[in-house]
């Protein structure tokens, strides 16, 4: 596979995802990005925003083995990686595999479960293995994980412990449709009863295992001068330096940062990186794993607006 190869696999899966998802461009490139570079997701929205319905029209353009966790506040760890059963006709404990086993992963809702089941992903989504009774599985090399939440102000939520929030590549805000999207939206969806689902829009796979492989290594590929390198370590470093922010980012997410514009640079069609790859990202990749200052929260300041100020002032290689 080559680039060119890569951006048309990026526009057919657009073009399939858009049979049933109105509008949501900016969301859609940025899972396309992930899955390239082997990336988490987080999307947060309302209700009623199709986070879910998203998620699952994505996965239907992926021939890879896709599982469901709907979080719940009863939800235990064992539910989703699984767990030890005694079988007393053999006198044995056999492995009982969670959800967690799959490839593509969409966790529901994953605010409603309490930090303690939370946290039962840590390890799944940064080494791609679970461990279970002291024994380590390893998970798919594919593994990806697109977590859907309601916003924090919602009832009955818990916010994600920082370290899982960590851990995903974005963090994407869903925001209501404009007034056009939604006519659109009501003329295609009104005359339906129940929930519609990716196959009754007609939406076919357009990646295998082998071919994810090989974008990955086409991504892998796409030069990123050291000047674009000392741009990403600047900005993030930037969001450490400003009194506006209790918390800036960690080197985990300059190394996503970087990873992140390669791939961008990759479905538009081009083998290197340019400083708008890496600023059209910055938001996206900062935005969960900084934190307000006291002050800047009293002000009723948004973690956006500083960032997107940050990226002003951090000059950027021409």
């Amino acid at each position: 596979m080559n680039i060119g190869e890569l951006k048309t696999l990026a526009d057919n899966i657009r073009t399939e995802v858009a049979k049933a998802i109105i509008g949501q461009e900016e969301i859609v490139d940025h899972l396309l990005i992930a899955l390239f570079s082997s990336g988490h997701v987080l999307l947060e929205g309302p209700p009623g925003t199709a986070k879910t319905f998203l998620a699952q029209c994505f996965s239907a353009t992926l021939s890879l083995d896709f599982g469901r966790i709907q979080f719940t506040p009863d939800l235990m760890p064992g539910d989703i990686v699984g767990s030890n059963l005694f079988n007393f006709q053999t006198s044995t404990f056999t492995l009982t595999r969670g959800p967690i086993f799959c490839d593509l992963l969409l966790a529901d809702e994953i605010n409603r479960t309490p930090p303690k089941t939370q946290a039962a992903m840590l390890e799944a989504m940064q080494e791609r293995a679970v461990t279970i009774d002291g024994e380590t599985h390893d998970l798919s090399s594919q593994f990806m994980v697109v977590a859907t939440q309601n916003p924090i102000e919602q009832q009955g939520v818990y916010p994600l412990p920082e370290a899982q929030l960590d851990r995903f590549l974005f963090k994407l805000l869903i925001e209501y449709p404009d007034a056009e999207e939604e006519k659109k939206i009501v003329t295609q969806y009104g005359e339906r009863i129940g929930a519609p689902g990716p196959a009754d829009f007609g939406i076919s796979a357009q990646v295998d295992e082998q071919t994810l492989m090989a974008a990955a290594e086409v991504v892998k590929s796409v030069k990123l001068v050291e000047d674009v390198t000392d741009y990403i370590v600047r900005l993030v470093r930037a969001t450490r330096e400003t009194a506006d922010l209790e918390n800036g980012a960690s080197p985990r997410a300059a190394i996503m940062l970087a990873t992140a514009a390669r791939a961008r640079a990759a479905i538009s069609g081009r083998d290197y990186v340019v400083p708008d790859d890496v600023k059209a990202l910055a938001p996206s990749v900062l935005r969960h794993r900084t934190l307000l200052s006291p002050a800047a929260e009293i002000e009723g300041r948004q973690v956006d607006t500083i960032i997107e100020a940050l990226v002003e002032r951090t000059e950027a290689p021409r």
